[in-house]
């Protein structure tokens, strides 16, 4: 199966940083080793899979996540010599681990460590959107905002200023209309700057008023750093626990919290290649 190319030149203007003449091959499943992993989350019906297919092209490899009946895309490109492998999480409106979706898209984002989790929202219903994307800052900052059906939004007469947004976030936010390929350069442009380190995120994270819950949060933290080495955020996790999600609980409670990111949970695409 030969690979699907295309050509973009992109001005990476979103994130205050033009990148001429940037090449951008859809490699399907050519890939053999990769540079930068991409993680695609966002919720049911923002156009996520149409960004993926413009990203990817139609050659991807569709399988199930290990142990679960959920399925899993992934695809690849490269992108100014660099090579991208780009993983389609399962739609998602949080990362509570309320339903198998969501443990699958948290444990990804959380303990697959990608370079750069891309999250989609719907510039329609921002504030709806919002929620999943705060909680991949709370856990991330390497992550970009795609904000898509920005045309969608223009037809209902609603304006979204992604400056602001951006600054407010403090990760890059990128205005799209991913039917149309409108945006995909400026995403592309984001993916890059992030994934290579040239853009440093400071990303929007809650701070609680009652500064006794901040206190037993930091403490919780400090004593799972101690448990687990390279836990990725601590404070996240004790949020979790403070909150009683029982999977996280029992995660700790039989210290295989983090052992997800382990060979052989996710299976990369040449290993799902050779099945």
């Amino acid at each position: 199966m030969s690979a699907h190319a295309e050509t973009l030149n992109q001005c990476g203007s979103c994130a205050s940083s033009c990148h001429h003449t940037a090449q951008l091959t859809k490699l399907g499943l050519k890939i053999r080793n990769w540079d930068y992993t991409v993680a695609l989350a966002g919720n049911p019906n923002t156009g996520k899979s149409t960004i993926f297919n413009q990203l990817t092209g139609l050659h991807q490899h569709v399988g199930n996540w290990a142990g679960k009946t959920v399925t899993r895309a992934e695809g690849a490109f490269t992108l100014n010599g660099k090579k991208y492998k780009l993983v389609d999480l399962p739609g998602t409106y949080s990362l509570l681990s309320t339903s198998v979706d969501e443990e699958i898209a948290r444990d990804f984002v959380l303990f697959g460590q990608p370079d750069v989790t891309v999250v989609v929202a719907d510039a329609t219903r921002l504030e709806r959107n919002l929620n999943l994307v705060l909680q991949v800052l709370e856990i991330t900052d390497r992550a970009v905002v795609a904000l898509n059906l920005i045309d969608e939004a223009e037809r209902n007469d609603l304006t979204v200023d992604e400056r602001a947004l951006a600054r407010d976030l403090g990760v890059p936010v990128v205005p799209m209309a991913a039917r149309r390929g409108a945006g995909v350069k400026e995403l592309l442009g984001a993916i890059e700057m992030v994934a290579s380190g040239q853009f440093s995120a400071r990303p929007h994270r809650i701070k609680y008023i009652d500064q006794k819950l901040e206190t037993a949060i930091e403490t919780l933290a400090e004593q799972l750093r101690g448990e687990f080495d390279d836990l990725p955020n601590a404070r996240w996790v004790a949020l979790r626990l403070l909150e009683g999600d029982e999977n996280i609980i029992n995660a700790v409670e039989t210290r295989t919290l983090g052992k997800v990111k382990e060979a052989g949970a996710f299976p990369s695409l040449v290993e799902s290649e050779a099945r």
